[in-house]
């Protein structure tokens, strides 16, 4: 499980709220030089005592008792660096034996065509191998797929491309994983810039709808557990630091 750095970093406030609710244990961290070098102290800190650990720029979470992993990113890709990070990431993915990749993402509301502003503004997207194993599963939870537009609109609308505006490495990352045989999922959300943590809350409770990594009978903001990092973001009246 893991966030494209992308529109509103929506992905990235979901995985923190997996990893603040889940209580995930940090066991290591994604060495790379495509993104911009970044440090910071523990954005999960619960006391004092563990309030002084440091945090870089891609740390690695695991839970196994539910078979998960988590990588989480927190800082920009450097310019002329996404297809680099794309081949290093899905090179770990295959030596580590992941069974599968679910990316969590976000794309530009105000680039959406008059098909997507129907209905829900979440959207998924499966590899065909993901799709044979669980495409019939995305039926049932009555899931819209992101749609195709047009390549060229108004002069060829019968031409479809996927296009993730605002959306980062996630079109380079899926159609990687498309044509080298890997399982992956992108769930995404539709969103402008701004408090995105209204945003984050329904990412994260879609990919609960699927994954069920908290039980609840209705998916809520109320069952994650918010970061103590949190605090610092857009005024939003959160519970003082601990620290």
């Amino acid at each position: 499980l893991q966030p494209a750095v992308s529109v509103g970093n929506v992905g990235q406030l979901a995985i923190d709220l997996v990893i603040s609710t889940l209580d995930m244990t940090k066991v290591g961290y994604f060495y790379t030089d495509c993104l911009v070098p970044m440090v910071g102290n523990n954005p999960y800190a619960t006391a004092e005592e563990n309030s002084v650990e440091l945090s870089i720029n891609a740390e690695v979470y695991s839970l196994p008792s539910k078979k998960l992993v988590v990588l989480q990113i927190r800082s920009p890709f450097i310019k002329n660096k996404y297809r680099p990070f794309c081949e290093a990431l899905l090179s770990w993915v295959k030596s580590s034996k992941c069974a599968r990749v679910i990316l969590l993402s976000s794309s530009h509301a105000y680039q959406r065509d008059d098909e997507q502003l129907l209905g829900t503004p979440l959207r998924y997207l499966l590899t065909p191998d993901l799709q044979k194993a669980v495409g019939g599963l995305m039926q049932e939870l009555n899931w819209k797929e992101m749609e195709k537009v047009a390549a060229y609109p108004g002069i060829n609308d019968a031409e479809k491309v996927l296009h993730i505006p605002g959306g980062g490495i996630t079109k380079l990352l899926f159609t990687e994983s498309c044509s080298t045989g890997i399982q992956m999922a992108v769930l995404l959300k539709f969103c402008s810039e701004g408090d995105n943590i209204p945003d984050a809350f329904a990412l994260v409770n879609y990919l609960n709808e699927w994954l069920q990594l908290i039980k609840s009978e209705v998916n809520t903001s109320s069952q994650w557990k918010i970061p103590s990092s949190w605090r610092l973001l857009f005024g939003n009246g959160l519970p003082p630091a601990l620290f």
